[in-house]
């Protein structure tokens, strides 16, 4: 088959996505549908589809524009995570959604998901410190930082960018610190 004989195949295919076959159009001065009872009973379908759709979309707008306004600090950061490829363990960093709202901090798999895939509490943040960079295909360099909890669990986290990864450690070093006053104080209040 012919290079342009595809391209109009193609073409064609693409046409017929466009149109309603389904739908028999009648021309007499005015334009009017017919429709059978099952055509109509699956357009009321479609439309109620579309309803809880839009309901949903909606839904996670209001969602991400509540955690753009009441975060500290949110945004994409690579975590590794790991997967078996032919019965070997691999370490793959992956975009995951990290917000730091109130006391916690909130761990999403998409900026619009409705719940987090894990969190933690920032009390329990015992550690937040440097790690060395690395290199990803396409000569990215990843800067990256680590937060350590009081249970031993330790997530790692990389940007592309320095400002962002400084942010972070500013904003976790700044929260951890009043953590920590706020218990040296009760400790103390509560000796006395």
């Amino acid at each position: 088959m012919s290079r342009t004989r595809r391209k109009l195949k193609r073409a064609a295919l693409m046409l017929n996505l466009f149109t309603l076959p389904r739908l028999p159009w009648v021309s007499d001065g005015e334009d009017k549908v017919e429709l059978s009872a099952a055509e109509l009973e699956s357009l009321r379908s479609e439309l109620s589809e579309l309803a809880e759709r839009e309901a949903y979309l909606k839904a996670q707008l209001e969602h991400v524009d509540e955690v753009l306004r009441s975060a500290r600090l949110s945004g994409y950061l690579f975590i590794p995570s790991l997967c078996l490829v032919n019965h070997f363990q691999v370490d793959d960093w992956l975009p995951r959604f990290v917000v730091l709202q109130g006391p916690c901090l909130f761990f999403y798999f998409l900026s619009t998901d409705l719940s987090p895939q894990d969190s933690t509490l920032v009390p329990d943040i015992v550690e937040v410190g440097t790690l060395s960079s690395y290199t990803r295909e396409f000569d990215e360099s990843h800067h990256c930082f680590y937060i350590l909890t009081r249970q031993g669990l330790r997530v790692e986290c990389s940007s592309t960018s320095k400002t962002q990864v400084n942010s972070w450690l500013s904003g976790l070093r700044h929260d951890c610190m009043s953590e920590q006053e706020k218990r040296l104080q009760n400790g103390s209040s509560q000796s006395a």
